[in-house]
């Protein structure tokens, strides 16, 4: 289906003026039979049948006026049949007989522009305008095992907009359920090919080299992604994704503490090493110093003693309590 832009109907002022003029004419015409009714004369039926008339079908044609703000669009089908779109602001007169097509106008998601309410959403369903501006859309959360089977929680939002009204309309049956239903397969496709956190020997990157691409630490890469993924979903149903972005990220609650604990006892270990990165670098400046000031005369026993003494002090959680030695080592 393609969409038939209609730009040469913004004539709704000119038809509403001319109704609103051929209804004085009614009135001046029902005025007059009056008068010649009231006076006996003859043919003053020849005024009242056209004021009837005027009167009886002169609104007909008010039901064709569309009014359109920016950003808005009406795609209109005339006994089935697609005749064509508005889609710029104006005032527009088109054939009464036409109807507004938008199966999705009472559907409510969780995304901007979709109204609540009992009144706004009967509202919603008699407005068959259809929303030209940029919508975000956001899905709930969704628990997905990511790549190495591991629960995770994510939610994303998404940015889109309707580029193709006629494809919108006819190529699928609802196009906001449409893309919704593309955006939670489309993320499930993607975080499975993640882990959560950097892991070794995995591919995320399809190349068959292991790299360190993650949930957590390539958020930009994966929501790209996960936008191409959408985008090539959606595009038949004349729809566009501008952006997605990942709002919520966290382990599943029934693993999360475990992986707490993993992540605390990963950065302990991390803590220590560079504790005694940096203790053993202190023990040998210490006896590089000592022996180029020749402060005092070391023999090996006695720097093994010291090396064990500064380590503990060094690398002890506690505050060392030194013993005041009198007397010999020996």
């Amino acid at each position: 289906m393609k969409e038939k832009i209609l730009t040469t109907k913004k004539n709704g002022m000119k038809l509403l003026l001319g109704i609103l003029a051929l209804y004085l004419v009614a009135v001046a015409l029902f005025a007059q039979g009056i008068r010649m009714d009231v006076a006996q004369a003859d043919g003053s039926a020849y005024f009242f049948v056209p004021a009837c008339v005027i009167f009886g079908l002169g609104w007909i044609p008010l039901c064709g006026l569309k009014v359109l703000k920016p950003q808005e669009a009406v795609v209109l089908t005339l006994f089935g049949n697609y005749i064509g779109t508005l889609r710029s602001e104006g005032f527009y007169a088109v054939n009464p007989f036409c109807t507004a097509v938008n199966p999705a106008a009472g559907t409510k998601l969780a995304q901007s522009g979709d109204v609540h309410g009992q009144r706004a959403a009967e509202s919603a369903v008699t407005n068959k305008k259809i929303s030209l501006k940029n919508m975000t859309l956001s899905n709930g959360r969704q628990k997905i095992n990511d790549c190495l089977g591991n629960p995770v929680e994510i939610g994303i939002a998404v940015i889109w907009r309707v580029t193709d009204t006629a494809k919108a309309v006819f190529n699928v049956d609802n196009y906001k359920e449409y893309l919704s239903l593309q955006c939670d397969s489309a993320l499930r496709n993607i975080v499975r090919i993640y882990p959560y956190d950097v892991a070794p020997n995995v591919d995320t990157t399809g190349d068959g080299k292991a790299d360190e691409g993650s949930l957590r630490g390539s958020s930009e890469t994966v929501a790209q992604r996960i936008r191409d993924e959408i985008q090539s979903k959606v595009a038949d149903a004349g729809l566009e994704i501008v952006e997605a972005r990942i709002t919520y990220l966290a382990y599943a609650p029934e693993i999360a503490s475990v992986m707490l604990q993993r992540q605390q006892a990963s950065a302990i270990i991390d803590a220590r090493k560079m504790i005694v990165d940096g203790a053993v670098g202190m023990v040998e400046m210490a006896l590089e110093r000592l022996g180029e000031n020749k402060v005092v005369q070391l023999d090996e026993e006695r720097k093994a003693a010291m090396v064990s003494n500064l380590l503990v002090v060094l690398c002890g959680n506690r505050d060392a309590q030194p013993v005041v030695n009198s007397g010999s080592l020996y």
